[in-house]
């Protein structure tokens, strides 16, 4: 039987590096299509209450490109990411260049590109989805945990794992 991770495990291997290791009680081809397709990643990938995420496009493929963005209910910021997916596994691991639009949040994630790797590993139904984000730099990965960002991630996993409960088509 699978361990289930029931919070996000929170580590950093290297002086430039965050890994995240979550489970989810759902096949991997489910986790991955969450993770994957626009209409769905918009009903999970939300962070704190009050956000929206009005933009995500996605041509997941190599050399295909992503763009998200996030905008508060509150005050209207906004704020996003996009970059290149560089390797696309099905159902078992994505990497992609990660560059960070402040928009008007007033955050900073570093000046560099970070390059995301999510791997999914499915063991008895259950998958544990890891992502480590390479930020180049100690200052750039010390700033990017500075905005939060693991607190936000642990929320949207909640919310995925609400939406593998419910199904997701």
């Amino acid at each position: 039987m699978a361990t289930k991770l029931e919070t996000a495990q929170v580590s950093l291997p290297s002086d430039s590096e965050v890994s995240v290791m979550r489970s989810f009680d759902a096949p991997a081809a489910l986790v991955y299509r969450a993770y994957t397709e626009p209409e769905l990643m918009q009903r999970w990938l939300l962070g704190p209450e009050g956000w929206t995420m009005p933009v995500c496009e996605m041509d997941v493929r190599v050399g295909g490109r992503y763009r998200w963005r996030w905008r508060s209910a509150e005050d209207g910021s906004e704020f996003g990411f996009h970059g290149e997916f560089l390797e696309v596994e099905p159902e078992a691991r994505l990497r992609h260049t990660e560059v960070f639009d402040p928009g008007d949040t007033g955050e900073n994630m570093g000046d560099e590109p970070a390059t995301v790797t999510v791997t999914f590993e499915e063991r008895d139904g259950v998958t544990t989805v890891t992502t480590l984000v390479d930020y180049g730099t100690k200052a750039s990965r010390d700033a990017a945990l500075g905005t939060g960002m693991t607190d936000g991630m642990e929320v949207s996993y909640k919310k995925l794992d609400e939406l593998l409960a419910k199904g997701i088509g």
